[in-house]
């Protein structure tokens, strides 16, 4: 008579036969890839390695445009509505409580990453990783932030956490095929590029052991969620839930299971049923250890000069280099015509969010000579007399030329004046992309102007000095006062 764990056995080996696929071994042993062997090794040493100087000021750049991006977001309705959840769940000061951005409460790790990551995409200041296309860091820097402050790490650990972070969630995503696969597949890059990267880091912050990173992947995989339908999200809550909050809190969760001592699947990118099969198939896993330890994604992550989205930052670079070498009013404006990929302009075609149409924001350029963050989240502007006369002039195309050159989203836009005069501008790279990157006194001018208002000039230009001096921090924990408010919104 067979005993149970035989009859799960040949049952389990019946269905991988019939499924054409590899056998499993009566004890369960997996063969580990190449491919897993260097990722998990890599990810378990990350917590001591030693970064190079032009990668340390990157992260650096990153963790204080997303810290500022949270700040800003808290008072935007996807954060607000993210305090309003934990609030009921928070503790005021209570131990083992974690650190809630823009309020004065705490509140578990899972539960904080959930929260700031919200907050961290409540618009559209984050960064962005082209080759894959994801926001790496309103996830990632979340749950580094969350667990690094459940096991007190210092201020190396974090920026290491972080790096590793950015290293693997864009791996991923470019082995499973990058922006094809994003606008190819109903799945999001963004949740799944995020997941991976938040799981990365929060493991690191516990330093677990390479197999511990490789069920930590395991985990991940499980929690791996989010389709394309955030697209239809008119409050951007939803979509900020998609790209960072899910993904920041379901990585910290993986890592503090295995933490705490559970066990999974030694390779869960290889074998029966495993992710890529079940996500893309014609992934190519050798993406996931490509230059690993010498391409540091961290700095090929844009920054973003406009806090618009991504397909917007090149149409709005373009109409300020044309402004630079002429002057002219918006009255003196016959036709603005832009060009974008196809699949670029369908992001941002009319939209109803402000920081996502690009003729409400080409027509403020027209008026204001720039885009401010809150001429960027002012819906009642897009009702204006004046804008409206201003957006009739905007004509945007979508261009199947274009498409050839992603992941890099060229833009080319045509002014043309009343009496005649014309020029046209195009920008292969935008400000803020590894190839014209923003310089630090940039950074600190576009992250002071967003948390200025919201926890006031002493104390931003404060965590602005902490962060570019983070290797001095000694206990993570010590980041929370300057990140809180006195408000229990």
């Amino acid at each position: 008579m067979p005993s149970r764990r035989q009859f799960i056995q040949a049952v389990a080996l019946a269905g991988a036969a019939s499924r054409g696929g590899p056998s499993l071994s009566a004890g369960h042993s997996a063969v580990i890839s190449p491919e897993m062997k260097s990722l998990s090794q890599y990810m378990t040493e990350a917590s001591s390695q030693l970064l190079p100087r032009e990668v340390i000021e990157q992260a650096k750049f990153h963790i204080i445009d997303t810290l500022a991006a949270m700040v800003s977001g808290s008072q935007l309705a996807p954060g607000v509505a993210a305090l309003s959840y934990v609030k009921t769940r928070a503790g005021q000061g209570s131990l083992g409580l974690r650190t809630v951005i823009g309020s004065s409460m705490q509140a578990s790790a899972i539960e904080a990453a959930l929260v700031n990551g919200v907050m961290a995409h409540s618009d559209e200041t984050d960064d962005s990783h082209n080759r894959s296309r994801t926001h790496p860091g309103c996830a990632v820097v979340p749950a580094a932030l969350a667990a690094g402050q459940e096991f007190a790490i210092d201020g190396t650990q974090f920026l290491r956490a972080v790096t590793l972070g950015y290293d693997i969630g864009t791996r991923v995503v470019m082995a499973m095929g990058g922006p094809k696969f994003s606008y190819e597949s109903h799945k999001s890059s963004h949740a799944i590029g995020g997941v991976f990267g938040a799981a990365a880091a929060a493991a690191s912050t516990a330093q677990l052991s390479a197999q511990q990173m490789r069920w930590v992947l395991d985990y991940t995989c499980q929690q791996s969620s989010g389709i394309a339908v955030w697209r239809r999200d008119t409050d951007h809550i939803e979509k900020a839930f998609t790209f960072a909050g899910m993904p920041a809190s379901n990585g910290v969760r993986s890592a503090l299971l295995v933490q705490n001592g559970w066990t999974g699947v030694d390779d869960v990118f290889s074998g029966v049923d495993n992710f890529f099969d079940a996500y893309a198939p014609a992934a190519d896993k050798t993406k996931l250890v490509e230059q690993l330890g010498q391409r540091f994604e961290i700095t090929q992550t844009d920054i973003k000069k406009w806090t618009v989205g991504s397909p917007v930052q090149g149409p709005l670079d373009a109409m300020q280099n044309i402004m630079s070498k002429q002057a002219f009013s918006a009255d003196q404006v016959k036709s603005v015509v832009v060009r974008l990929g196809p699949d670029a302009a369908a992001v941002v075609d009319n939209r109803e969010i402000p920081d996502i149409c690009l003729q409400y924001l080409a027509a403020v350029m027209l008026l204001d000579k720039t885009v401010s963050f809150k001429a960027a989240h002012d819906v009642a502007r897009m009702k204006d007399p004046k804008i409206l006369e201003a957006r009739r002039k905007i004509n945007l195309i979508k261009d199947d030329a274009l498409t050839s050159f992603l992941p890099v989203r060229v833009a080319i836009v045509e002014v043309e004046l009343s009496d005649g005069q014309r020029w046209v501008e195009r920008v292969d790279a935008v400000r803020g992309t590894p190839r014209n990157p923003m310089t630090k006194a940039e950074v600190i001018d576009k992250c002071a102007d967003l948390m200025q208002h919201v926890l006031g000039k002493q104390k931003t230009h404060q965590l602005i000095d902490t962060i570019f001096s983070i290797e001095q921090v000694s206990d993570l924990r010590s980041l929370g006062s300057m990140l809180r408010t006195g408000a229990s919104r």
